[in-house]
């Protein structure tokens, strides 16, 4: 009689071809796929900008009316349900919360093409804004879970060039097919591939082991207002807040007009003016945010003051420079000098969202993050465009629609050189709180 080969996995009760789990811990898989989910999360925020134009012609809308509906509108419940859900992300499967966010927020981005009036697409923006407080607060715990901190800074802002990519894919992508084919069916479009992402990220992202790479005494979940106690007990970090929340403030609001500004005072079309508005938004927002992110790794790990003191000085240079550009008179001008502001504009984008992630304890991460998508999603998001437009309606009699909209966004503009002094304030704690938090941790 033959010899039968001893089988291990039978004798341990385990089948003998398990089933293959096809998610990997891969920490640039995760981040790729990550980056993808948060510029379509992007693009169905920013596609609004563009599709305003449209919109505010078939219902008839005012430029407040226009702000409302391209800020407020969204950020309206995404910042109470997104901290409740980083409280359960804290807890539960991040990635799994993700991909049904981002299930949700393409969903209800398919339904702004289907409404019938301005209320029903303000409730839909509304559900945009749901979903993305579901699906994005655990990004960037994900991604901290990743990569350890001295390459966390790098990190985010890979993962935060998914604004100025989305904004380029939104902008010029959703004009060209709301020009073409109307702005109801560019709702429709920019929903298919944030489905499939969600599938994707579901399939193929693992869940990382919390605070791998930090050294903390336990591993118990914080009570929120730890949280809350972390991000304004210290002074860099009360000002890092401070002067983000005003720089997004200023940038939300400078973005959602553009292309009405290229529409009204130069009569570009519909796809011109979004095509333009993507390439300021998305190129030199790119070499931004990267290039202030690598600044910044390279400079602090000599001497910490540096993640605020760049992009600190990089907004005083680009206020100027916007405020120049935004009022010239001829289009090639205007231009130009955006784009150069552009390359200053985003340098605080990764580089305060990788000191806020060292800043918190691994379980805070979520919930921080939450936190400061909810006070950038209100205050930035939520009053930047409205301030746009309300400003651009006080001043329309008396300068005229366009050059009314030039003025209001250069005053707006003015308010990066506030964020900037928050920036080199904050230069002057960061090291030390840095250095208690180890402590704290530890």
């Amino acid at each position: 009689m033959g010899r039968s080969r001893f089988d291990s996995r039978r004798f341990a009760g385990l089948p003998e071809n398990p089933p293959v789990n096809p998610r990997r811990d891969a920490p640039w898989l995760a981040l790729s796929l990550l980056t993808a989910i948060a510029t379509i999360g992007f693009v169905d925020r920013i596609v609004m900008n563009v599709l305003a134009v449209p919109v505010k012609a078939e219902f008839h809308l005012s430029d407040t009316e226009v702000g409302l509906l391209t800020g407020l509108a969204f950020a309206v419940l995404n910042v109470t349900l997104g901290i409740a859900v980083a409280r359960f992300a804290e807890r539960g499967h991040r990635v799994s919360l993700i991909a049904v966010g981002t299930a949700l927020w393409s969903l209800a981005t398919a339904a702004c093409g289907l409404v019938g009036n301005f209320t029903q697409l303000l409730l839909a923006r509304v559900g945009v804004g749901v979903g993305e407080a579901v699906g994005l607060p655990a990004n960037q715990s994900v991604i901290a879970d990743y990569f350890p901190p001295e390459r966390r800074a790098t990190a985010m802002s890979v993962l935060l060039l998914a604004p100025p990519i989305g904004a380029f894919l939104g902008s010029a992508g959703g004009a060209w097919i709301g020009q073409e084919y109307g702005w109801r069916h560019a709702f429709l479009v920019v929903t298919i591939p944030g489905l499939l992402l969600a599938v994707l990220a579901w399939a193929l992202i693992a869940e990382p082991p919390r605070g791998r790479y930090d050294r903390e005494a336990n591993d118990d979940v914080p009570a929120f207002w730890a949280v809350v106690s972390r991000l304004f007990g210290f002074a860099s970090a009360r000002h890092l807040l401070a002067g983000s929340t005003l720089a997004s403030m200023v940038g939300f609001g400078l973005n959602s007009f553009v292309a009405f500004l290229l529409v009204r005072k130069f009569e570009m079309s519909l796809a011109q003016a979004g095509l333009f508005a993507g390439l300021l938004a998305s190129l030199p927002g790119a070499i931004s945010v990267i290039l202030g992110g690598r600044l910044a790794d390279w400079f602090g790990e000599r001497r910490p003051a540096a993640y605020a003191e760049v992009p600190g000085l990089c907004l005083l240079v680009a206020a100027p420079i916007y405020i120049l550009a935004i009022t010239r008179s001829e289009v090639i001008p205007l231009l130009a000098l955006v784009f150069v502001a552009a390359l200053f504009q985003y340098t605080y984008l990764g580089v305060t969202f990788g000191v806020f992630q060292n800043l918190f304890h691994s379980r805070m991460r979520a919930t921080g993050s939450a936190l400061l998508n909810g006070i950038y999603g209100l205050i930035g998001q939520g009053l930047g465009p409205l301030l746009v437009g309300w400003l651009s309606d006080r001043l329309a009699p008396r300068f005229g629609s366009g050059d009314g909209l030039a003025y209001a966004m250069a005053i707006t503009a003015a308010i990066y050189l506030w964020s900037a002094a928050h920036y080199l304030l904050a230069a002057r704690h960061i090291g030390p709180d840095l250095a208690r938090v180890r402590a704290v941790d530890d």
